[in-house]
């Protein structure tokens, strides 16, 4: 996930352990919202973390799919977004401790999972449009599909293009966009095979400072409500 601030001076570096909100937004709406802890931010690079207990707000479509398991659900999500209809709920991640690596504009980010105890379980790609940076921290869209890379970089495999192609076919994502997400997907892939960019560090070794508490949605952010907008 790029990060572009429209007046970088305005917005400056997150320091570490601070909090960072994350809004995937459309057309002034709020399609989830989620908080992190900041790792480091130099610019080039924000790195922040996620882990379990940090609750967040996603479309009520997706969290009844991770509670029953029901794919129809699933599916109505993209026509929902497509639509500007969706209802958001309070969502507790659970299971993993997430690390995710924003550098600016570009069309993916790349987190690693690890679980309980700290070891890696795999590499995770989502690709998105290029962020902005905000006081509080920045907005973005998935773009639904996604690259899910074995924790040795071994293997891999696309996930939800399903979900793509459904937001190619309902306009969420035009013939310009598709081309730089094309473009993305092969300059991740040459990252990968070469073990290159965030792929060229591991971070097994890192561990949260005992002092920090769970990252919170606020209020509001940016002086006006966290949620734009009918939901």
């Amino acid at each position: 996930m790029g990060i572009v601030a429209t007046d970088a001076a305005a917005v400056p570096a997150f320091p570490e352990g601070a909090t960072v909100v994350r809004r995937d937004t459309l057309k002034g709406k709020v399609w989830s919202a989620t908080p992190y802890r900041v790792i480091r931010d130099t610019g080039a690079e924000l790195a922040v973390a996620l882990w379990p207990g940090v609750e967040m707000l996603s479309p009520s479509t997706w969290i009844e799919w991770l509670r029953t398991g029901d794919d129809a659900v699933r599916k109505q999500a993209i026509p929902n977004l497509a639509a500007g209809r969706w209802a958001l709920g309070p969502w507790v991640w659970q299971n993993t401790t997430v690390l995710a690596r924003f550098e600016p504009g570009q069309h993916f980010s790349v987190s690693q999972f690890f679980d309980p105890q700290g070891h890696p379980r795999a590499w995770y790609i989502d690709f998105i449009r290029p962020c902005q940076r905000t006081a509080d921290g920045f907005d973005t869209l998935d773009l639904l599909v996604d690259l899910v890379v074995a924790a040795d970089l071994s293997a891999h495999r696309w996930k939800d293009e399903d979900e793509y192609a459904q937001g190619r076919r309902l306009g969420l994502i035009d013939d310009a966009l598709h081309r730089r997400v094309e473009a993305a997907r092969q300059h991740v892939m040459s990252l990968v095979e070469s073990r290159q960019g965030p792929f060229a560090e591991d971070w097994s070794s890192w561990r949260r400072d005992p002092s920090w508490p769970l990252p919170a949605l606020p209020s509001r952010l940016n002086g006006q409500a966290l949620i734009l907008g009918d939901h």
